[in-house]
C-alpha cells in the first residue's frame, strides 16, 4: 500500500477507473471517499491520520532534501493524503491544495502565457466570471463568454483561436450542462486546454477526466468538505497534461504566491471527504423529490434542475452523470422580484446563506449578490438542498409559497 493510491485489488464495481485516467481506484468511489488511501500511521496504528503542522524540514549533513521536503508553502505533508484521495477519486495523474476555490482558478489563469485568451461560460459563479471581467481581462488576458450549452457556440468563440477553455457544468445558478466529450473534442483542435469546475457534480456523479478534460476545479469549500467549515480549493490534472508547462506553471506558482491551507484545514477537508459520497447521494434524492414536487405548481414559474426530464440538456446530464443529478436547483417564483425574496423571508428551515454543498439547505437570492450586471433573473432562488428529512424540506417550502 502506498501514500497516494489503494493497494490493487480486484474490482467489486464498474466504478473502477477506467484504464489510463490515471490514479488507480480498484474499489467504487463511494468505498474509495469514506476510505482514502487507506493509509495506517506507521508510528501508532492509528487509522485517522495525524495533523502535520510543521512549515520547515530538516536538510541533511550535505545540506540535501533526503525526504523531498523543504517548505510547507511549497509542499506541506498535511496535503499528501486530501491530494491522493482527491486524485484517485478523479481517475486524475494529480492534485494541488489551494486556500480556496478562487485562489485555485485565479492561479491556473495567472499560469497562462502573457497574451492568452481564454472561453468561459456566459453563467458561471459570479466571483470568478467579475475576476476575468476585472482583473485577467485588465492584466491583458483575452476572455470570451459563450453559452456553454450551445457547442456550435463554443465552436465560433474557438475560430480565434485559445488557450483555455473553462466550463462549469452544471453551471451556478441556472444549472446548464455542457457536454463535456465534445468541449474537450472542440478545445483540443483548437489547441486549447480544457478544464471543468466540477464543484457542482462531485467526482461521485461527474469525473471530466474520463470525458476528456486536462484539468478538474473544485471549490472544496462545498461539497468536498461538506460541512461548511472549511476554505479550501483544488486542481486535478489528468495524466496526459500533468507534464504540460501550464500544470508545472500552475504548481510554481501556487508555491511562490502562498496561496495554500492550513494544516488543520487540510485535515478537517480530508475528514469531509469520507462522507463525500453518502452526502451526495442524500443531497440529490433529496433535490430531485423536491423539483419533481414543485414541478408544475402555479406558484413556481420555473425550477431548474438537470434531473427533470424536460430540463434542456437533461439527456447530455444523464450521460455524463452517474447515480443522481445533484443537490443543487433553482426556483424561479411567481410573482417576481419581490414575491421570490418575500418567500424566501418565510422560510423556517432553509438558512438564508451563500454557499452551498454542505449538510445544511441553504436558499439565496442570487440577482441581489450578484448586482445589476448579473445574468440571473430576479425571480431566482439557488437552492442548495442539504441531507434534512426530504418531508421537512418541502414542508417549509409549500408554506413559504403561500397559497
Amino acid at each position: 500500500m502506498t501514500d497516494k493510491t489503494v493497494a490493487a485489488a480486484s474490482p467489486t464495481s464498474g466504478d473502477a477507473a477506467a484504464a489510463g485516467t490515471g490514479a488507480e481506484m480498484p474499489y467504487a468511489r463511494a468505498t474509495h471517499a469514506a476510505r482514502g488511501t487507506g493509509r495506517v500511521d506507521a508510528a501508532t496504528g492509528a487509522v485517522v491520520s495525524p495533523i502535520h503542522v510543521s512549515t520547515t524540514f530538516e536538510r541533511a549533513a550535505d545540506l540535501s532534501y533526503p525526504r523531498g521536503r523543504v517548505y510547507s508553502r511549497a509542499d506541506s505533508a498535511a496535503y499528501d493524503e486530501p491530494e491522493a484521495v482527491l486524485t484517485t477519486l478523479e481517475g486524475g495523474a494529480e492534485s494541488m491544495l489551494f486556500a480556496s476555490g478562487m485562489a485555485a482558478a485565479a492561479t491556473l489563469f495567472q499560469a497562462l502565457p502573457q497574451g492568452a485568451r481564454i472561453v468561459a461560460p456566459e453563467v458561471m459563479y459570479w466571483g470568478l466570471r467579475k475576476w476575468l471581467i476585472d482583473v485577467a481581462r485588465p492584466a491583458g488576458i483575452g476572455v470570451a463568454f459563450v453559452d456553454m450549452t450551445d457547442m456550435a457556440a463554443l465552436a465560433g468563440a474557438l475560430d480565434g483561436g485559445a488557450d483555455l477553455v473553462w466550463i462549469e457544468t452544471p453551471s451556478n445558478p441556472l444549472w446548464g450542462v455542457t457536454d463535456i466529450a465534445e468541449a474537450a473534442r472542440l478545445a483540443h483542435r483548437a489547441g486549447a486546454v480544457l478544464a471543468v469546475d466540477n464543484t457542482a457534480a462531485t467526482p461521485i456523479l461527474t469525473r471530466p477526466i474520463e470525458h476528456g478534460a486536462d484539468i478538474v476545479m473544485h471549490s472544496a469549500t462545498k461539497y468536498l468538505n461538506g460541512h461548511s467549515d472549511v476554505l479550501a480549493g483544488t486542481l486535478t490534472v489528468s495524466v496526459g497534461a500533468a507534464g504540460d508547462p501550464l500544470w508545472q506553471r500552475t504548481r510554481m506558482l501556487r508555491g511562490m504566491n502562498g496561496s495554500v491551507l492550513g494544516p488543520f484545514e487540510a485535515w478537517l477537508l480530508l475528514r469531509g471527504m469520507r462522507t463525500l459520497a453518502i452526502r451526495v447521494e442524500r443531497a440529490s434524492a433529496n433535490a430531485a423529490a423536491i423539483a419533481r414536487h414543485f414541478s408544475g405548481d402555479p406558484r413556481v414559474r420555473a425550477i431548474l434542475y438537470p434531473g427533470l426530464p424536460d430540463f434542456p440538456g437533461h439527456d447530455i446530464a444523464a450521460r455524463q452523470m452517474a447515480g443522481g443529478f445533484g443537490g443543487m436547483l433553482s426556483l424561479c417564483v411567481a410573482g417576481g422580484r419581490d414575491a421570490a425574496i418575500t418567500m424566501a423571508g418565510r422560510l423556517r428551515l432553509f438558512a438564508r446563506a451563500t454557499s452551498l454543498g454542505g449538510v445544511e439547505s441553504l436558499i439565496e437570492h442570487r440577482a441581489s449578490i450578484e448586482g445589476p450586471t448579473s445574468p440571473v433573473p430576479d425571480d431566482l432562488l439557488r437552492v442548495s438542498v442539504g441531507i434534512e428529512d426530504v418531508g421537512d424540506l418541502i414542508a417549509d417550502l409549500d408554506r413559504a409559497l403561500g397559497r
